[in-house]
Formats: C-alpha cells, structure tokens, sequence
C-alpha cells in the first residue's frame, strides 16, 4: 500500500525555494533511509512531509488523502516526527513527556490513564533509558533527550514514523541499539523514513536509498543502485578512492572488534 506520496514538490521558507519538483513514494512496511549533505535540505523535507512547513506548491498525499484534509489529531495517529534537536524550555519529567505522545490522540479534556503510563514505562524500558523516567527532561544529554523523543512518537503508534537523524549524538552501543529497533518496528508493520549521515546505517536496514544531491535533486532507488562509492562520491562531493578507502578502513575495524 503506498502510504506517502508527494507529487512534484516545491519546499522553502517565505517564498525561497530550496527543493524543487520533489517526487517520492513511500510504501508500508519498509525503511527509507534519507541521504545528503548539511543544509542540503534533509530536515525541511521532513518537516513538510510532517505538516510543520507547508509547501509553496505541489501535492502531498498521506493514506491516500491530501495532508491538508487530516486534522491535526487525524494526523497524529497515523504519523509521528522526532526531529534534530529538541530544548526541552519546562522541566517536564521524562514520564510525563513520553505520555505527551499518547496524549496527541485523546480528545480535548481526556486525562492520560494508567494505560498509557504503563505504555510509556515499557517502551522506555524497550528503550533502554527505563532508569531516566523519573528525571527532568532538561538535564538529560543530547543522546538521552534523542531516545526519550523517540519514546515520545512510538507511544503515538503512528503507521509513519519520521526520524530527523537520531543516531547523530548516541554513542555507539545505543546506534547499535537504535537500528535494532527500527527493524522491529519495520517487522511490526511500520514504515520509517530516517535522515542519517551514515551510508552504512542505510546499507544495514534500508529497503529504499533516498539521496538530496548538492544540485537538489531528490532520487530515490535500491541501496544497491545507491549506496555504492561512485554515487557517494558525487553525494558528498570527495572522490571515490577516498570513500572506497573509508568503507576498507571501517570495515577492518569491524574485524577487530569481532575479533
């Protein structure tokens, strides 16, 4: 089932464009990983897709709906963002703000039950931060409010889930961790579009390669087709002998430590 479709595209801030003519469909079940370089416009097009910045012009279609025609509560039980950086200004507890996931979808003056508390104590535990449920938003590290965020939309159950980079401040054991668990969720039904500045995250649980070029041009194909050193050299603008000598290096190292 196609689940996302944007039809020819324009995306920018106050009239400037940034992309053009962007066409993609995502369908259920799969992992879409989404590729390009800093300010090459990764971010905003999550940010339209998730309704947040409204496009100048072309069609978005969510379930086979235009996305102007959910309501924002519509919205938010078929789809959940968790982007980039979040500051956290009221010192919430990491409880309280996982539950605000599960509250998106009540109705206006419903109180969040012990279902959903218990929800947000599981999928925190599932997580691995079971231990932050209890402390104050604000004075977690960047890595840990990225998990608690995570938590936040996966209580919303949403059938798309939009992921804005969140392996960028997590240590290693808990990038491990985080791909473990998109593929359990991919398992489970869900679709998931991740922006992510690591190809080899994308080769380990894509189905589809998203790439932004640096001329801002949104292709879409197999990793196969798109993760190969000829197309990541004309992505990230190196050589190709640097990225085949980068892949030999990283790979070498995964060696040692299997070693």
């Amino acid at each position: 089932m196609k689940l996302l479709y944007l039809n020819r595209v324009r995306l920018g801030y106050s009239g400037e464009t940034l992309l053009a003519d962007v066409t993609l469909k995502l369908t259920a079940g799969k992992v879409y990983c989404l590729l390009g370089n800093n300010g090459s416009g990764k971010s905003s097009l999550l940010r339209t897709i998730a309704g947040v910045l409204r496009p100048i012009s072309g069609d978005i279609q969510l379930a086979g709906r235009p996305l102007t025609a959910w309501s924002i509560k519509e919205r938010a039980k078929l789809m959940a963002w968790v982007p980039q950086q979040h500051a956290g200004a009221f010192a919430w507890s990491v409880l309280e703000m996982v539950m605000m996931g599960g509250s998106a979808t009540l109705g206006l003056f419903a109180v969040p039950g012990r279902s959903l508390r218990t929800l947000a104590l599981s999928t925190l535990a599932r997580l691995g931060i079971g231990s932050l449920a209890q402390r104050r938003y604000p004075t977690l590290s960047g890595g840990e409010r990225q998990l608690v965020l995570l938590a936040r939309a996966l209580v919303q159950r949403p059938a798309l889930l939009l992921l804005d980079e969140p392996a960028a401040s997590l240590d290693f054991g808990h990038q491990i961790a985080l791909l473990e668990k998109v593929r359990e969720l991919k398992n489970s039904g869900m679709t998931l579009l991740m922006a992510t500045h690591h190809p080899l995250h994308a080769s380990a649980i894509a189905d589809e390669v998203i790439f932004i070029t640096p001329e801002g041009e949104v292709r879409q194909g197999t990793p196969q087709s798109m993760l190969n050193s000829a197309s990541l050299a004309k992505l990230y603008r190196v050589s190709q002998a640097e990225i085949e000598r980068w892949l030999i290096l990283h790979a070498f190292s995964q060696e040692e430590i299997a070693c």
